[in-house]
Formats: structure tokens, sequence, C-alpha cells
């Protein structure tokens, strides 16, 4: 008969939010695979439970998730868990999960804490449609395409960063989307927890001189007004943005795709314009 994996949420900062739900099943399960064993190990130790960890991360997804897989299809039971928070979010156990699927194998979840609703909750900004983005691509012509395509989502939008990239990431956002309404949630749970809600602007003079940002960072940013984005701009501009991508090497169809998507011209029109241009 087969096992169950369990999808456990862990505390995103402070232990005292560990469920009694949580602990029962870490206790009970045959084994737990965990992103990091040593941080995994530290929880489990404060809650004196002794069972088996496997180390499961991104750099060993495949290989590991089949395995796991296959000792729970063999009768064992398996509690998946990160670092802190629920598992599956940016986080290497959405594939495990997507694989137990595909084997047919009950998942169950034990929900806990998460970081990107946690910080939304105290941003003061629309909780009612929300788009999760994770961490903005590294290269900085993958973030501009990412932020370009994000300009006009009228959702509030997410993204998690860490310190030594923040700096950057909210220069690179508020030249994209210009000055809007942002909510810097930092260590969330943890003693040095602060939640700092400004504006884009104001956000990229914050950690100037010698006060670096420090901890991980849930940023939470107002999404765009509703507007009719074509009665704003005209054909031919629309078509100068495109080639601005285009002069950055992006391939025309895919810059005309990007432009189209924001400015609400379709890709035929604004590509007809750089061609006549040529």
């Amino acid at each position: 008969m087969s096992g169950i994996l369990y999808v456990v949420g862990t505390p995103i900062g402070n232990l005292s939010d560990m469920t009694a739900r949580a602990v029962d099943t870490l206790r009970a399960v045959d084994f737990i695979a965990a992103e990091d064993t040593r941080v995994t190990l530290k929880l489990l130790n404060h809650f004196d439970i002794k069972k088996p960890l496997v180390s499961y991360h991104k750099y060993s997804v495949n290989s590991v998730a089949e395995n796991i897989c296959n000792r729970i299809l063999s009768g064992e039971s398996c509690a998946v868990v990160t670092d802190a928070g629920m598992p599956c979010i940016s986080d290497p156990g959405e594939e495990l999960v997507k694989l137990a699927a595909l084997s047919g194998i009950k998942t169950v979840p034990v929900p806990a804490a998460s970081a990107v609703v946690t910080a939304l909750a105290v941003s003061g900004l629309s909780t009612a449609r929300f788009a999760f983005e994770g961490f903005l691509p590294v290269p900085k012509k993958q973030r501009k395409e990412a932020l370009i395509r994000l300009k006009n989502d009228t959702h509030t939008l997410i993204f998690y960063e860490a310190p030594h990239k923040l700096k950057d990431t909210l220069a690179d956002i508020y030249e994209a989307f210009g000055d809007r309404k942002i909510s810097l949630c930092r260590e969330l749970t943890k003693i040095h927890e602060e939640i700092i809600r400004t504006t884009l602007k104001e956000a990229v003079t914050l950690y100037d001189g010698d006060n670096a940002p420090r901890g991980e960072f849930v940023l939470v940013i107002e999404g765009a007004k509703e507007t009719d984005e074509k009665c704003k701009i005209t054909l031919d501009e629309a078509a100068e943005k495109a080639q601005t991508l285009i002069d950055g090497g992006m391939k025309p169809t895919e810059a005309c795709k990007l432009i189209a998507k924001e400015t609400g011209f379709s890709k035929g029109e604004i590509y007809g314009i750089i061609s006549n241009n040529e």
C-alpha cells in the first residue's frame, strides 16, 4: 500500500508559530525531505523530533524526487519541508509534488505562514487581487523584459529579494514603473522585523551610504492604475519602444509582442511600422 506525502509548512522566522499539527506530522512520518538539512535539524531539535532526513534542494531535484516517490510508493510516508514557510512556493518542493501527482501519490497539506501572504496582509495595499512574482531574473535583459511585462498589471505585485540585490532591484522597478506605493517587509516574524510603507521614489534612497539593507525582503508594490493605455501612446511611439528592445538584442517578434501587451496595439501594427522604417 502506498504511503503519503505531507507538504508541511514551518515558521518563517518565529518558532512559536509552528503548529501542533505540523509537529505531530513530523513525528509520525518515516522520513523528512528538507531543502537544507542543517536548518531543518535545528527545527527538529527544538521540538525534540528524531527522524531521518533526505537532502532535497534545487541542485538534486530530479534524481532525489524519483527516489522519494519510490519510497512512498513502497509504503513509507514522507514530509517535505522548506527552510521557512510553505514548501513549493519559490521552492524545489514544487517538482516533488508534481512528480507525486503523476505517480498517483496522495498528497496532504499541513499549512503554515507564508511570507507572501503575511507581507500582503500588513502592506496597507489592496489585497483583493495580487500576483506573486518571486525573484526577478538576474540577467539585465530578462529583468527588463519581466518589468515591461508587469508594468501595466493592475494586481498588487509581490517580489522576494535578497539584501545584496535590493538597491539595484528597487532602482530597476522605479525606472520601469515610475512612482508607486511600496511596502518593504523585512525579516518577517523575526526579532528585527520591519515594515516600511513608502513610495518607490523614496525607497530607492532608503539604503544610501552606510545604511546597507539586511535580512530577507518581501516587496509589495501597488498595481498599475486602470487606464486605456492605447489612448496615452501613439502607434509610432509604441514602435519606438519595440525598436529600443530590438536594438538591445531582443528578437523583433518578441519585442513587438511585449510592447503590444503593454500598449494595447496589435503585434502586427507595431511590426508594420518597424518594417516600414527599415
